[in-house]
């Protein structure tokens, strides 16, 4: 039976004569009617310049050399675009990746979905608003009737993304293309907003083609899966096969960086010389009673109430949560760049929770923190070297030319000393969250909170960074607060995890104990949500 979409032989170029950069170089791919196949790379592979290449929403600078599309016996390269206007939204629907920048923030949502439904199918007004709200409600969406008045801005990332793959199957489309829809979302989240994707596709026969960097995800959900590096299809084959016998190295990799479908604990590298921290299993932090509110009177936003946990040196302890759960707080009150309201904090056997002056100034010394977005955290203006050296100058560590430590710290980051003099936009996303635990590490400190420092990283880099902490850990006898959304990461890096929802700590205990046996339903709810479960 032929295919509903067919790609043979696409290529796509950004720029224009010398400057011409290949993105997308020969690619040949089908998608069979009621069928799931992800395509799977990481950033920069080409996925995506794919996905909106099929319905010719590419960027001004981006231009289709060659190849043909062909859907439903529709050549869409040769449609004319008012023909493709028709064809877009009324029998392609398009889930793009960020709902934030995709929603028109001056339309109530249920308004959004309407207007789709009168242009593709000729919907009178008042049927096509009645019809919204169904649609919200089918999506998952809780009081659809409420939710179809209210603005993008007054809903969560989750809601949001719900809203557009409402607008994507208003019209019971034949192909709904995903761009990365649930890569900003919660585990719990991102299994709610695909799982009614899937339900979707499955009630009404549509072909889904998921564009996703995480293969865990593709085991997951696709029939088949697409695997790109570079341009170019390096293997398919189905979910099971690509899986089970990846026969491509870049595959191979893929499948071992996934936290999803591992679910070992990372151990230091062969060669690594383990150091011994002293006083080791003794308590290095104890927090007692912590908590935070925003606000006052009836708009008072209780973030934490009353955590309790201790890490003994040497240890990683893992917060993890979903956003708003309390945990990037908690860790920001541990590290004192904001005050906690109730509680204590003792460091090293010391009462840190109100201390400020000199003494503040020297424990910032033994307590760096690494944040999730290195492109946020360092100065834009300053190189890799200046950036490195700061804080050594800031607290005069090693006197006149300190090039010899911070090619050291490059090194023990496992970065070349070439950088030295690059600007972090040009630095991969792994190069600049090395370059901020470099950093982090030039005052030698004792304990390093990590908030979600590899959430936006590929699977392959995640992995890399990862171990990079163990190995560091081991070399230095480093302690860690972790913050994580993803229980799959945690699993490869915690000795002991705290579940938090709502400001609280719900359970807490070895890694070993909360993957195996979890007392909390809604810890349960997170373990059963991470990607490539059902891959196992």
């Amino acid at each position: 039976m032929t295919a509903l979409l067919q790609v043979s032989g696409l290529r796509v170029d950004y720029g224009a004569g010398r400057r011409a950069h290949a993105a997308v170089r020969g690619v040949d791919l089908e998608v069979g009617r009621g069928e799931i196949v992800a395509v799977v790379g990481e950033s920069g592979s080409g996925k995506s310049t794919i996905a909106h290449a099929l319905v010719r929403l590419l960027p001004a600078e981006a231009r289709i050399r060659g190849g043909a599309i062909v859907f439903d016996g529709m050549d869409l390269g040769k449609t004319p675009a008012a023909a493709l206007r028709r064809i877009r939204g009324g029998r392609i629907g398009f889930v793009p990746q960020d709902p934030s920048h995709s929603l028109n923030p001056l339309m109530r949502v249920g308004e959004q979905i309407a207007e789709t439904l009168r242009r593709h199918r000729g919907l009178a007004r008042a049927d096509a608003a009645a019809r919204a709200v169904e649609i919200i409600g089918e999506v998952g969406v809780p009081d659809p009737e409420l939710r179809a008045g209210q603005y993008p801005h007054e809903l969560s990332g989750g809601l949001r993304q719900r809203i557009l793959i409402g607008i994507a199957w208003a019209c019971e489309p034949d192909l709904v293309i995903a761009d990365e829809p649930t890569s900003a979302l919660d585990a719990t989240v991102q299994r709610h907003v695909l799982d009614r994707m899937q339900s979707l596709a499955l009630a009404h026969g549509t072909a889904v083609l998921l564009v996703t960097h995480d293969l865990a995800v593709a085991a997951d959900r696709a029939d088949r899966i697409v695997v790109m590096e570079k341009g170019e299809i390096v293997e398919s084959g189905s979910a099971a096969e690509v899986l089970s016998a990846p026969a491509h190295p870049y595959t191979q990799r893929l499948v071992a960086a996934a936290p999803g479908l591992n679910s070992r604990r990372l151990s230091p590298t062969a060669g690594v010389v383990e150091r011994v921290p002293v006083a080791a299993d003794a308590p290095l932090l104890e927090v007692s009673g912590l908590g935070k509110t925003y606000g006052s009177g009836a708009r008072a936003l209780r973030a934490v109430e009353a955590v309790d946990f201790v890490i003994p040196r040497g240890t990683t302890f893992s917060l993890v949560g979903e956003s708003g759960s309390g945990k990037s707080t908690t860790a920001r009150m541990v590290a004192r760049i904001i005050p906690s309201d109730t509680g204590s904090i003792v460091f090293d056997g010391a009462d840190i929770t109100g201390v400020g002056g000199s003494a503040m100034r020297q424990l910032r010394r033994r307590i760096q923190v690494v944040y999730q977005n290195p492109f946020g955290s360092l100065d834009p203006r300053m190189t890799v070297a200046r950036l490195i050296a700061e804080p050594l100058q800031a607290f005069g560590v090693g006197r006149g030319d300190r090039t010899p430590i911070v090619r050291d710290l490059l090194a023990q980051v496992r970065l070349s000393p070439d950088l030295l003099h690059r600007l972090p936009s040009q630095l991969s996303g792994g190069q600049r969250q090395r370059v901020a635990i470099a950093r982090a590490l030039a005052l030698r400190p004792e304990l390093v909170v990590l908030d979600e420092p590899v959430s936006a990283l590929d699977v392959s880099v995640q992995e890399q960074v990862l171990q990079l902490l163990v190995d560091l850990q081991a070399e230095h006898g480093l302690t860690y607060l972790f913050i994580s959304h993803d229980l799959g990461v945690i699993r490869q890096i915690s000795d002991r995890v705290a579940v938090m929802r709502g400001g609280r700590i719900l359970e807490q205990g070895t890694a070993e104990r909360i993957f195996s046996a979890p007392s909390d339903a809604y810890t349960r709810e997170l373990i059963g949500a991470i990607p490539g479960a059902r891959a196992l």
